[in-house]
Formats: structure tokens, sequence, C-alpha cells
């Protein structure tokens, strides 16, 4: 049997090895064992040798067949508001990209913008902040939409992998990764996963972090991080064109393949308005996140932006559906065993003689620069953010920095390595920036996050009183 094929076995050995041996003092049995399936399940998804979602069904029905939950509990993640609108909004991303708005809103910000290739810099961070909220996927708007046109531009400079790759290819490719992942921190849906971060905040600390206040908490930072990226960037990765006149002449052609707005575009666009304007004005008319994303759903079905038959194709929304209320599920089980608290308790009393800042400080570090362990954004938020919460919360520190830190660095992270997410791995996968490069301008960009998002954003949670 082939290496590959063995690869798909590893978890389920390790769950053979690891499931008689006696639990660590003060552990029970239960918590015990959940966590051996919650490490097979998060190793299965390191290996990617099988889907993710198929990775987590296999988890939820081994534990179900053991006892270690019944069926009921197994299938209570499915249930979770949160995890639909996460579903909900990747049909709506579908219609985005498939009734044309995404490019066009894409196009459209390089015609305005890229006046220079700075510029072209700047229109690709607009474009990533316009989508943001609203294509959940960070691998539809980032590697679907932008990375083809970015790759697209960059040879039309001529700059491509082979030839000249410094030339303009390199630092437009940059910017589009590092930029995504700026837009999957700045709101709940953002990226799929973002969610975890908020079910986990409100179990622990009975704190709401939902659509609204996320996005108040990473206006400030997020977009002062997105208003130096391009110049950071630039000075790492300096490109050597002077004109980008050919890029002009390309994208009004672009514009003019396009035509006119199309019904379906303005339908989704005017959508699209709605729904941001019903999350930012909850306060007013009391209706849920996921209540708003349902109706802005039924309308694009209603007007006919996408047929029912081809949104039931979206296979993105159904796969995310599995695995991330399978993963709710899973870590729920984790707390609910009581493996949570063991494994926080014994961090506990190795920091109880470190001021609460320090602790705090060390703790977002921690999280953010343990991505380097990890191969998904997705997985690393499952594995560690419920933990280092609990800590905090154990400790009877203030929750509302540690809150924002994990959620926003879940994302974040993700710039320290070229395989972290979807996105990064096709923006890499570009050929425009060697491994090497790649490491060396994440780390920087790193530090660039903490002193933004730490420093300034500390300061602005400070303003709205949160702290």
């Amino acid at each position: 049997m082939r290496q590959y094929d063995l690869k798909k076995f590893y978890p389920l050995i390790l769950i053979l090895v690891c499931w008689f041996l006696k639990p660590p003092e003060e552990l029970s049995i239960s918590g015990y064992r959940m966590f051996v399936v919650f490490v097979s399940v998060i190793f299965s998804i390191l290996l990617q040798s099988i889907p993710t979602a198929v990775s987590v069904l296999t988890g939820l029905t081994f534990s179900v067949l053991t006892g270690l939950m019944p069926l009921k509990s197994a299938l209570k993640g499915y249930s979770d508001s949160t995890t639909w609108l996460v579903v909900i909004a990747f049909l709506i991303a579908g219609a985005i990209i498939r009734s044309g708005l995404g490019k066009r809103i894409s196009i459209l910000s390089i015609y305005y913008l890229g006046r220079s290739i700075t510029g072209l810099g700047y229109a690709i961070c607009c474009a990533e902040l316009i989508l943001g909220p609203v294509v959940p996927s960070n691998t539809a708007r980032g590697g679907g939409v932008l990375a083809p046109i970015v790759d697209s531009i960059s040879k039309t400079l001529g700059s491509s992998p082979s030839n000249k790759p410094q030339r303009a290819g390199q630092y437009l490719n940059l910017v589009g990764a590092h930029a995504n992942l700026i837009t999957a921190a700045m709101f709940l849906t953002g990226m799929a996963a973002n969610p975890l971060v908020s079910i986990a905040a409100l179990e622990v600390f009975e704190i709401e972090f939902g659509w609204l206040k996320w996005a108040v908490g990473a206006i400030v930072p997020g977009l002062i991080g997105l208003t130096g990226l391009p110049l950071l960037i630039k000075y790492l990765s300096p490109p050597n064109i002077e004109s980008i006149e050919p890029v002009r002449i390309r994208i009004k052609k672009e514009l003019q393949t396009l035509g006119s707005w199309t019904r379906a575009e303005i339908a989704t666009g005017i959508i699209m308005v709605l729904m941001l304007l019903l999350w930012l004005s909850k306060s007013f008319h009391g209706f849920g996140t996921t209540t708003v994303a349902l109706g802005g759903l039924i309308l694009i079905l209603f007007f006919k932006v996408v047929s029912w038959e081809n949104m039931v194709k979206n296979h993105k929304a159904w796969d995310t559906l599995i695995w991330l209320g399978g993963l709710l599920t899973i870590a729920t089980s984790l707390k609910e065993s009581g493996f949570i608290f063991w494994f926080s308790g014994i961090l506990e009393n190795r920091l109880l003689d470190f001021s609460p800042t320090l602790i705090t400080l060390s703790l977002a570090l921690i999280y953010f620069y343990s991505m380097y362990l990890f191969s998904m954004l997705t997985a690393h938020i499952v594995a560690l953010s419920g933990a280092m919460f609990l800590i905090v919360h154990n400790l009877g520190f203030e929750p509302i920095i540690i809150i924002c830190l994990i959620a926003y660095f879940s994302n974040l992270s993700g710039c320290l390595t070229n395989y972290s997410t979807g996105p990064i791995i096709i923006y890499f996968g570009n050929g425009y920036v060697t491994p090497s490069a790649w490491f060396k301008i994440g780390f920087i960009v790193s530090i660039y996050h903490i002193i933004t998002w730490l420093g300034i954003g500390s300061i602005w949670w400070k303003f709205l009183g949160w702290w």
C-alpha cells in the first residue's frame, strides 16, 4: 500500500495505542478518552489525507459507538445558530461570485485606485475589505476571486514566476495574501472558523462576541493594518517597475467586457448593503445575525439571483456545515468531560506568580506563534482557543482583552507560513515568492500585526470601555 494511503490510518492507530492507557492523575477516564478522540481528529486534519468533514464525522461516530456521548449530543453542534450563519453566508457568497459582483468589485477597485504599483496594492486591500463581511470563505474571495486577477495583472506587467517575479508579481501576491488575513480577522463572517472563537467566549465567559461587537473591535486596528500593509510589503519586497499603464489598458478592456451592471449584480449588491445595515443596527430592531443572513438568502432566491438547483451544488457550504458543527460538538465535549478544566488548571499553577497583564500577553503570543505547529487555521483555533479562555477565566482576569486577541490573532497568525490556509496556499502556489522569502516576510508582518492589534487595538478597546 502506498504511503499516501497509509496516512489516513495514522489517527486510528493513535486512538488504538492511547485508548487503554491510564489517564493522568485527577483526569477522568471519559475526559482522557475524549481528548484522545480530539487529538486524533486534529491529527487527521493536519495530515490532510482525507477531507476535514470526514475526519470530524469519524471522530463523532467513534465517540457515539464507544459511549463517550449519545447520538443526540453528537449532533448538537449542527443546531447551533452560528454554524448556520456561516453556511448561509457561504451560500450568499456563491451568489456574489456567480452573479459577477465579486469580480466587478475587484476590477472597479483596481480601476479607481490602481494608478501606481502601490495603488494596485491598495486596490487589492479595498476589494478584500468590501467582500470580507459577506464572503466567509477566505479561500473563495482570496483564492477564487482575487488571486487569479492578481496573477493576471502581474503577468500583464511583464512579471511571471520564471521571469522577473520581483518586477511586480512578488509584491502583489504578498499584498493579496496578507490583506486576506486582515479582512478575515475583521469580521465574524470573514473566515469560516471564526464562530468557534465566538462560541467559546460565550461558553466560558458568558460574553456575546457577535458580529457587530467583533467588527467594532476590529475596525480601527484593521483599517490601520490594511492602510500600512502595501507600504510595509513595498519596503520588504520592493517592486522594480515604473509604469503600470499596461494594466490600466487591460482593466479598461475588462470593464468594457463586463458591460453594464446586470440585474443579478444590482440585486446582489442591494441585498449585501441591506444585510450589512441590519447587522450594524441590531440594537434597534433586535434581529439576530443569523436571522438577517437567512433573510438575505431568501431575497437572493426570491429575486432569482441564483437558482435553488445551483445553490444546493455549493459543496463548500455543506462541507463547512459538517466539519464546523462537528468540531463545535467535539470542542464542547472536551469541556463537558472535564478535560479543559484539568488542562487549564495545570497551566494556571505555573502562571500564578506572574501579573495579569504579563500572563494575558504571554498567552496571546503563545497562541499567535504556535501557529508554526499547525497546517490549518481551523485546527489551531479548535485546539487552543478554548484552553486560553479558561486559563484567564479561572485566574479571574478581565476577559475582553484575551477574547479580542484570540479572535483576531486566529487569522492574523496565518501570516507566519505558506501553508496556513487556503488563500495563502493559492497565492504561494502562484509561484512568485520563494519559501524562504515567504517565511522571512511573514515573520516581520507578524510583528507588524502584534504592534497594530496589541498596541493600537488595546487603546481602541479601552476607548470603547471594554476594559
